[in-house]
C-alpha cells in the first residue's frame, strides 16, 4: 500500500508544525496544543487507513475477473467484469468507500483509460468495462488498484487488489467458401482410398497426445510395450497441413497468420483432418504438438484447437531467419506420414535453398501456395517463386497483404483450372 497526505493533510500538516513552533517560541501552551492535535489528526488518519489496507490480514477482499469471450479475436470486443467482494463484516467495512482503476495492457486498451461502470451491492462490487483486443497475442489484465482516504480526507491510500489476469487473442479470420471438390474431386478421393490401407491392414505408428483411442492397437502395443494407432486417418477425407513461412513485417505477419487460420478452418469445416505448422514460437510456447491433426468430429473445440495454436507465434528477427524455419519446417512435413494428404503453404518470395526444400514436399502430397508479393520490387522475386513451385508439382498463385482474403482463396482454387 503505497501512503500518501492530500493537499488538505499537507495544509493541516504544515499548520502544525508551524503552530507547535511559534506556540514554542512565544511560550503559548493554546498553540502547542492546536499544533500538536493538527499533527495527531494527520498521523491518526494515516494509522487509520492501515489498518483498513483491503489487501491484507484475515479480512482482505477477495476479487474475481472474468472475460467473456476469452479467447477474442483480434479487432473484437471482449467485456471485462471484476467482482470484489467482502466475506464477512470486517471485509464490508474495508469495502465502503474504496475507489477502483483497472490495469490493461495497451493491446487492449488503446493507450485510453478504461471507462468502467461501477455496481454496488451491500457485499460486493462489480466494475465492468469493455476492451478491444487490437492485435492477436497474450495480454494483461489488472491488478486491480484500489484508493481510499480517511472520512477528513486528510490522507489517501493506493494499493492493488487480486491477480493479474490475461487475454487470449486469435487472429482475425474470414469465412471462406468450403472447397468442396477443387482440392480433392471424386476420381482423387477414389484413387487415394484404393491405396490406403483398410482399417485391418492399416500400418501403425506411436501414439501421439490427442489420438483417439479408439484407434489403438491393442495386440501391437501388447507386444511392442507402447501404444500404437492405426494410422488410417486418410482412409476418409485427405488430411490437410497448413505450412506457414513467416516474413519480418508485422503488417505482412498478422494478415499471413489470418490467411493461414482461415484457410485451416475452411478445411476442418470441409470434414478433414488439420494441423498448422510453421513460425518462430515464444519461450513460453503452450501450443500442443504440431504434429497432431485436428479432427472436425472434435465438436466445437476443434476451431478453437485450431486458432489456438497461432496465438503465439512470432516473427522472425530478419527474412533470412524466416526461411531457415520454413525449411525446417518443410523438411518435418516430408519426414512424417505426409503421403496423400494436402499441403496449403503461405508463402513470401523464397531463396534457392528455401524452394529446393519445398520441392520435395510435393513429391508425397496434393500441394498448393499462395505467395505474397509484399512490394513491388518483390513482384519479381514472388513470380520467380512460383515458376520453381510449378515446376516442383505445386499450385501456385501470387497474393498482396492489401487483398482482401476471400479474393486470395478463390484465386488459389481457380489455379487448378
Amino acid at each position: 500500500m503505497r501512503l500518501r497526505p492530500t493537499a488538505r493533510g499537507w495544509t493541516l500538516a504544515a499548520a502544525g508544525i508551524a503552530a507547535l513552533q511559534l506556540g514554542v517560541v512565544l511560550g503559548s501552551v493554546d498553540l502547542v496544543r492546536i499544533g500538536t492535535l493538527l499533527l495527531l489528526l494527520v498521523v491518526a488518519a494515516a494509522v487509520g487507513v492501515l489498518l483498513f489496507d483491503p489487501g491484507r490480514g484475515r479480512h482482505r477482499l477477495g476479487v474475481t475477473r472474468t472475460s467473456s469471450p476469452n479467447p477474442v479475436h483480434a479487432g473484437s470486443d471482449a467485456q471485462i467484469d471484476v467482482v470484489i467482494a467482502a466475506t464477512d463484516p470486517a471485509a464490508r467495512v474495508r469495502l465502503a468507500g474504496l475507489k477502483f482503476a483497472e490495469q490493461a495492457a495497451t493491446e487492449l486498451s488503446g493507450g485510453r483509460p478504461l471507462r468502467a461502470r461501477v455496481a454496488r451491492a451491500p457485499r460486493r462490487v462489480t466494475v465492468s468495462y469493455t476492451v478491444q483486443a487490437a492485435r492477436r497475442g497474450r495480454w494483461p489484465l489488472g491488478p486491480l488498484v484500489v484508493t481510499r482516504s480517511d472520512p477528513f480526507g486528510v490522507v489517501r491510500a493506493s494499493a492493488t487488489l487480486g491477480e493479474q489476469a490475461e487475454v487470449s487473442v486469435w487472429p482475425t479470420v474470414v469465412q471462406l467458401p468450403t472447397p468442396g471438390d477443387v482440392l480433392v474431386g471424386e476420381p482423387d478421393r477414389v484413387a487415394l482410398g484404393a491405396r490406403t490401407p483398410s482399417t485391418d491392414d492399416a500400418s501403425l505408428r506411436d501414439y501421439r497426445e490427442g489420438d483417439d483411442l479408439r484407434r489403438v492397437h491393442w495386440s501391437s502395443s501388447a507386444r511392442r510395450g507402447a501404444l500404437m494407432v492405426r494410422s488410417d486417418e486418410r482412409a476418409g477425407m485427405r488430411p490437410v497441413s497448413v505450412l506457414l513461412g513467416l516474413p519480418a513485417r508485422a503488417s505482412a505477419l498478422e494478415w499471413s497468420i489470418s490467411l493461414a487460420a482461415s484457410m485451416a478452418l475452411a478445411m476442418l469445416e470441409g470434414g478433414h483432418p488439420v494441423r498448422l505448422v510453421g513460425g518462430t514460437l515464444s519461450e513460453t510456447d503452450a501450443r500442443p504438438d504440431p504434429l497432431t491433426f485436428v479432427h472436425s468430429r472434435s465438436g466445437p473445440g476443434a476451431r478453437a484447437a485450431v486458432l489456438d495454436r497461432t496465438i503465439d507465434l512470432e516473427g522472425p528477427r530478419s527474412n533470412v531467419q524466416g526461411e531457415v524455419d520454413l525449411v525446417a519446417n518443410a523438411h518435418l512435413l516430408h519426414s512424417t506420414d505426409s503421403a496423400g494428404g494436402i499441403v496449403l503453404a503461405v508463402l513470401g518470395p523464397l531463396g534457392a535453398s528455401a524452394r529446393a526444400a519445398l520441392a520435395h514436399v510435393a513429391d508425397d502430397a496434393q500441394a498448393w501456395a499462395v505467395v505474397r508479393a509484399d512490394t513491388p520490387a518483390h513482384v519479381a522475386d514472388a513470380e520467380e517463386t512460383i515458376r520453381a513451385l510449378r515446376r516442383a508439382g505445386w499450385r501456385a498463385c501470387r497474393v498482396t497483404q492489401d487483398e482482401p482474403i476471400v479474393d486470395c482463396w478463390l484465386r488459389l482454387l481457380g489455379s487448378a483450372s
